[in-house]
Parts: structure tokens; C-alpha cells; sequence
């Protein structure tokens, strides 16, 4: 057999006892099955082996349009990281974090009980979908696929919701509904991005894994990835790309304004602003980041760092 092949057989093969484990024992997966999944990832990470993206990097990734975020990650060979079709709770309020993934699947009593029994001997409290709510940290995001269930798959209302927020001072993201819209919208600085709200309660509906590799719709999500949540959309980013999703945003934000100010000046033609720039616009453009420094919509230190990469 060609080494490369072997290679790829242990590596479906470990992908699959990743599954198996989660489905029997209903718990995080362990964090050396986080390593195999992360390798790329060489930051910060959690205890639980999740990649821990610096909440500088968040912040910041709050103004990157899902536009820009896609393009970076179609550029690097990432087709599959979006998914639109929500029903969020606002539409104005942007949802940033460290992917925390939990699937759930329709109920089946024999592994919900094992599920169930073996949760309580780790000290698990409350029903299923509180669990992982127990996990959360600051800067995370609740992101769980319940196979698109609306009708009684309501992972959470207000009460749920407050817990949420009060721990990870973010959102969710369900592939599935929620309840009490009118709860969860007081919440200040919570949203949700849900396929349905239904005022039903959730039954039949069974937690098989956290923080195992999900699908949600199109997109494949993995523990650590970071979540980028707006009216059109979701964008899961990869931990390893998303400092370079968003400096690469910072660069289009200030070429935009640098491009629209000159136009406004008539210094330049469009066609010379939209097509590949000469080298005197590209030293001009260095020029007007020194002198609007402290005034542009970017970090002064990422402008900085920004002009000791170019040429002029």
C-alpha cells in the first residue's frame, strides 16, 4: 500500500473514532483529537485543545464584511465556510467568537440514555442543551447543528439565553429554532441566528457531541473556529487564517478611502484608481497613511506595521 494512502486511511480512520467516541460517551472531545484537527493552528489554545484566536483579532474582525471575509478564505482553498438562509434576531448586531460546536441529532433512547448517564457521573447538571452553555468562556459562540429542526427543536429561550450571554457576552448560531423572541431581544448585545422561531418547547432531540467537528448547511465548523455573524450571513474562519482575514480587510478598508478621497480630489481618473496602481500611486498612498495616521478606521499600530511591509 503507497504511504499515502495509509496515511489518509489512519487519518479517516481517527476522523471516524472521533465520531464513534463522541456518540458513545456524549462529552468534549478530548483535547489531543483538537490537536490532530487544529495542526495548522500554532497560538494560544484552551485548556479543552480548542485554538484560542486573541481577542484583538476579534474585535477587529467585527468590521470585515462577509464579502471580504469570503474572498480571503475562496483565495486560500476554503469553498465551503458559508452559509446564509438565518433568521437572526437582529439584523444590526454583528456576532463575533471562538466557535464553540455541539451536535445534536434526533432522539434515540437507547444512546440518549447512555448519553444522559454517563454526563451526570462527569457532573453534568440540567438537560443536555445546557451543557455545553456550561462550557462557554468570554469571546465564544454557541454554534450547534440540530438538523434544521423548527418545530420542538428550540435549543433555547430567554432564560437560556441569559445564561449565554452572561458567560460568552456574544450569541448562537443554530441549525435549528429558538423560542421567546421577545425575551431573548432584551438582552442586550445577544443575538441569534436561527432557521426558525416556534414558541414549541424542544423533545426528541438528543446531544451527541461538543466540540466535534459539525456541518452547518454548506459549511464545515470546527472547535476554535471564528465566527463571523451579519444579516447576510455566516462565515466560519479557520484560527489559522483569521488574523490574515482580517489585515487583509484593514488593507481594503484604507485603499477604499485613500481611492475615494483622490477621486474627490480629482487628482486621479477612475480608470487609474479601479485598475492595478502605478508605482507613483502605490508611494502615494504610503504618503497618506502617514499623514491620516490618527485619523483612519484601523489600528495606528496595524497601519504601522502595514508601512515597514511596502516598498516605499
Amino acid at each position: 500500500m503507497k504511504p499515502t494512502l495509509i496515511k489518509y486511511c489512519r487519518t479517516v480512520c481517527l476522523i471516524t473514532f472521533i465520531l464513534v467516541q463522541a456518540a458513545v460517551q456524549g462529552q468534549t472531545t478530548s483535547k489531543e483529537q483538537i490537536l490532530f484537527l487544529t495542526p495548522q493552528w500554532q497560538g494560544e489554545r484552551f485548556v479543552d485543545g480548542r485554538p484560542k484566536v486573541a481577542d484583538d483579532v476579534l474585535e477587529r474582525m467585527k468590521n470585515v464584511t462577509i464579502e471580504e471575509a469570503w474572498g480571503v478564505l475562496r483565495n486560500e482553498g476554503y469553498h465551503n465556510q458559508f452559509e446564509g438562509g438565518w433568521q437572526p434576531l437582529h439584523d444590526d448586531v454583528v456576532v463575533v467568537g471562538r466557535a464553540l460546536t455541539v451536535q445534536y441529532m434526533p432522539n434515540r433512547p437507547d444512546v440518549a440514555t447512555v448519553i444522559k448517564e454517563n454526563g451526570t457521573k462527569e457532573g453534568r447538571i440540567g438537560n443536555t442543551n445546557s451543557w455545553p452553555i456550561d462550557m462557554l468562556s468570554e469571546g465564544d459562540v454557541y454554534v450547534a447543528d440540530a438538523f434544521g429542526k423548527i418545530v420542538d427543536g428550540t435549543l433555547i429561550g430567554d432564560n437560556l439565553g441569559n445564561s449565554i450571554y452572561a458567560k460568552s457576552k456574544t450569541g448562537v448560531v443554530f441549525n435549528a429554532s429558538s423560542r421567546d423572541m421577545e425575551g431573548l431581544s432584551e438582552i442586550e448585545g445577544f443575538n441569534a441566528f436561527v432557521r426558525g422561531w416556534h414558541p414549541s418547547f424542544l423533545t426528541e432531540v438528543m446531544l451527541l457531541g461538543i466540540n466535534q467537528p459539525i456541518r452547518m448547511g454548506a459549511a464545515t465548523v470546527l472547535p476554535g473556529d471564528v465566527v463571523l455573524a451579519k444579516k447576510e450571513g455566516v462565515v466560519f474562519v479557520p484560527s489559522h487564517l483569521a488574523e490574515k482575514v482580517v489585515v487583509t480587510s484593514e488593507v481594503v478598508r484604507l485603499r477604499d478611502l485613500f481611492g475615494i478621497s483622490r477621486l474627490k480630489e480629482g487628482k486621479y481618473t477612475p480608470g487609474q484608481i479601479d485598475n492595478k496602481w502605478t508605482d507613483e500611486i502605490e508611494k502615494d498612498f504610503s504618503g497618506w497613511l502617514k499623514d491620516h495616521i490618527d485619523e483612519l478606521p484601523v489600528p495606528k499600530e496595524q497601519i504601522q506595521e502595514l508601512l515597514k511591509k511596502r516598498m516605499w
